[in-house]
């Protein structure tokens, strides 16, 4: 777990992936930055004061607390472009370290489309449901990462696993490796948590469950093969 963890972590930064993040992160800030328009745009349509500095002070105040406020959507919204690339990052992982095995398959468009939707949506309500616990003393942060660690383990498991099986099949295989794929979940949890690095959330946890699943997959296939020969 903990070298699937490091192998991701360091090619997050390698040249193909950060073609994939820096493309990630134009669309985010490009559909931010129309958001932030639109509010300003509200703001002076609809907010009519009787003297122009109190304008320009409701202007700047109003800029200022979009962008604060917009800047808690930079990961979701970036996690929403993320599910897009996702087949793309995990092609790149299998001809690099898995050159040797049969290739998975990429998902058809809408899925693709459905699954970056989901994701996203698991991330926002995953993490409304931990911010609500803030209020129960004692344990707040272990409800961020075990809310966080369920939920993302399970979706970027089954990602990797029906590339190479159906989908019925991978969940089984997740549920049968549940301990495994929660750990993992964890580990996203982890750099989820910290900001900024939230930013490489979703090309990390794609990286790192494609490396879990070929574990699990190959310790698989050896106790088959062993029983095989029993």
């Amino acid at each position: 777990m903990l070298s699937a963890a490091s192998r991701a972590f360091g090619q997050v930064f390698e040249k193909p992936f950060r073609a994939i993040f820096w493309k990630m992160l134009g669309f985010t800030l490009a559909v931010l930055l129309v958001i932030w328009i639109a509010l300003q745009g509200l703001v002076a349509g609809f907010v009519d004061l009787p003297y122009p500095w109190l304008d320009t002070a409701l202007s700047i105040l109003t800029g200022v607390g979009a962008i604060i406020g917009l800047g808690f959507l930079i990961a979701p919204v970036s996690a929403l472009f993320a599910g897009l690339f996702q087949d793309e990052i995990a092609d790149i992982v299998e001809t690099q370290h898995y050159p040797s095995d049969p290739p998975g398959k990429a998902m058809a468009l809408m899925p693709s489309i459905f699954l970056a939707v989901k994701f996203t949506g698991v991330v926002i309500l995953g993490n409304i449901f931990a911010l609500l616990l803030l209020l129960v003393p004692g344990i707040n942060l272990v409800a961020f990462f075990v809310v966080n660690g369920y939920l993302l383990g399970r979706e970027f498991f089954e990602f990797a696993a029906t590339r190479f099986m159906p989908v019925e099949e991978a969940k089984r295989l997740r549920k049968a490796k549940n301990g495994t794929v929660f750990m993992g979940g964890l580990v996203i949890a982890g750099v989820l948590a910290v900001p900024i690095l939230n930013l490489i959330t979703p090309i990390f946890a794609t990286i790192f469950m494609m490396h879990v699943f070929k574990q699990v997959s190959a310790g698989q296939a050896a106790r088959y093969g062993e029983a095989g020969r029993g």
